[in-house]
Order: structure tokens, then sequence, then C-alpha cells
């Protein structure tokens, strides 16, 4: 046996078998939710897809066998979700505006506790992710001169504002977009938050939230609706940030940017080409950083090259974020739907 697998194995280290990444061709979408719902914040728990939109509704559709299982909760009081997250156990619901009203909610939806609130005319919160179990964050607009950042270390039982102190100062005009719950990034120990209007920067943290730095990005900037909307990183080197002018949705160069070095620097890709506008990026899970995919003002794009080159795979202006379920299937959100998107090679 060993005479055998010896010269397989010096083939294997001389000349080493090169995986291609599987390159998606066309998709197939199923919609399986409709209401007259605004939805801009997805996500995942066992078998359930959890999402959280305006009228105060938080919902999930049951992704096993009992696919027609449907469950929406609603308030007395009409607030809008733009931020949702799960750490595991509990599924977390974080309102815009005055007063902000964080929400934990059982993973059947029954039981509800209100963990935090916050009451400033200028509140807003914009999204809110979690790092593992025990620890979040959710980032929102300056009501001073920093973002307001509250972070969790007991699973989101309590929640503390971080002071300005602590946080890189923000430009006058500078602020994040609540356009699909993607404005925060975790990885690892990491956290990117990105901005927009008079500045377009990347905030991050190498720490759970504990210090601070922030970095230039060559995106469109210096009007209200610039700059960047969406980020997602593939590991925690590899990163990409897109967004634009919201108010000139076909422009496509200056809106999308690629990094290889944690968010340190950015550089500009696919000038002219692909996508204007978009509200939500994400890299295809598996796809070793190649594969991403990005909805917005012209539908759905997809890019096998790691950003250089894009498809349109649907020209649905309505949906506002997406996630993976898994390497071939997503789910997308947005004006009054849910769909399902299988991606076919």
């Amino acid at each position: 046996m060993t005479k055998s697998i010896f010269p397989i194995a010096v083939f294997l280290l001389l000349f080493p078998l090169t995986v291609k990444s599987q390159v998606f061709k066309s998709v197939t979408v199923d919609t399986v939710f409709t209401e007259t719902i605004s939805i801009r914040a997805l996500s995942f728990l066992n078998d359930k897809l959890y999402f959280a939109g305006n009228k105060s509704r938080v919902g999930f559709i049951s992704l096993n066998a009992e696919k027609n299982k449907k469950m929406i909760v609603t308030d007395s009081t009409l607030y809008e979700y733009r931020s949702l997250a799960t750490n595991g156990k509990y599924v977390f619901a974080l309102s815009i505006g005055n007063p902000a009203q964080l929400y934990r909610f059982s993973s059947d939806l029954k039981q509800k506790v209100l963990v935090y609130e916050e009451k400033h005319e200028k509140v807003f919160y914009d999204s809110m992710q979690f790092w593992n179990a025990q620890e979040g964050i959710a980032i929102g607009d300056p009501t001073a001169d920093c973002f307001s950042i509250i972070i969790t270390r007991d699973g989101g039982q309590t929640w503390q504002e971080l002071s300005c102190e602590v946080l890189p100062k923000l430009a006058d005009g500078e602020a994040a977009f609540a356009a699909s719950n993607t404005n925060v990034v975790l990885k690892g120990n990491q956290a990117w938050v990105v901005s927009g209007g008079n500045k377009a920067r990347v905030f991050h943290s190498p720490d759970k939230g504990k210090s601070w730095g922030v970095f230039e990005t060559p995106i469109v900037q210096g009007e209200a609706m610039t700059g960047i909307f969406t980020a997602d990183f593939y590991n925690e080197q590899l990163g990409f940030i897109a967004g634009g002018n919201y108010e000139k949705p076909m422009q496509n160069f200056q809106n999308k940017a690629i990094t290889n070095d944690g968010g340190k620097t950015w550089e500009l890709i696919a000038e002219n080409q692909g996508f204007g506008y978009a509200s939500c990026v994400q890299f295809v899970p598996n796809s070793r950083g190649k594969a991403l995919v990005a909805v917005g003002a012209q539908g759905l794009f997809y890019s096998s090259d790691a950003g250089e080159t894009w498809q349109q795979f649907l020209t649905d202006p309505s949906l506002y974020t997406i996630r993976f379920l898994d390497s071939d299937t997503a789910y997308a959100a947005g004006k009054n739907k849910i769909i399902a998107i299988e991606f076919k090679q």
C-alpha cells in the first residue's frame, strides 16, 4: 500500500490539483412570502428565516418540512425595524427613530423583552450583528460627534453605549445608511462599520469594539445620499464595499471597492461596469472569495471573479437585502416580498 500511495503523493506535491470555484450561469426564483411590508433585515436561525420590517413587524418563515409555516408578530406602537440579529438562541430586533427600541424575542417569537431603549431627537439605528452567543454590536447615526454604538457582553440581556471618547470622530454630514443591515460586518474579533454622506469611510475595531481606527475609501462621497451603503468580508483580510449615489442609481463608477488587507486600503473595481447603486453585497459561501452578489436599483448582479466583472441575473429593483443559506441558495427581501433564489451552474 505504501508503494502505491508514494508516487501519487509525489505527483500531487509537484503538480497540485487546481480546484475551481463553481460559476453560476443563471438563477431560478420562488416567491415564498408576500405582504404589504418593507423588509431590510434577514437572519437565519436553525430551520427558520427571520425578517424584520416596518409597522413593528418581526416574523419568520419555516425552511424545513413545514415550509408553509409562517409567523408575524406586531406591536400596538408602530416602529420600523431595520436591524435584526441572532446570537444562536434569541432573535433581536432594533427600531429606527425616537425612541429606539431593542427587543429580544424567543425563537418562536412568542416571548418579547425590551432590553434597551434610547430617547434622543437624533437617534437612528442602522444595523446589528453578533460576534458570538454573548457579544453583539449595533450601529446608529451620530447623536454627538461619533457613531452611536451599543454593545452587549451578556448575551443581549443588557447593552451599553460606547463613549465618543473611544470612537473616531465623524465629519460633519457623515453618517450611515440603514439599507440592508450590512453596514456593520464581524469576523473573528474584528468589526468594520461603513459610512456615507460627506465622507465614505471604514471604521475598524480589532478587539470587539474596545478600540477603533478609521480608513479612507475612494467611494463617491460629498453629498447626503452618497457613500458606502453595504459591506461584506469573506475573511479577516478580503472585503468588499458598495453603494454609490442613491439619487443617481444608474451611476456605476466609484461605487464598489475591494480590500485585501483587512480594510486598511481600498481599490475601486469594475469602474463603469456592472451595477449602479447597491443596497446589499454578499460573498458567496465556499467560493474562496471569488464570487459575490449584489442587489440594488438594477436588480441582482453576480460576479465570479472577485468583482472584476458582473452579470445581471434579475432586473427586479424592489430587492433591498440578500443572505445565503448555503453555497447556491439565497433569500432576498425588499418591498412586499421575500424570494428564494437558486443559483444554477
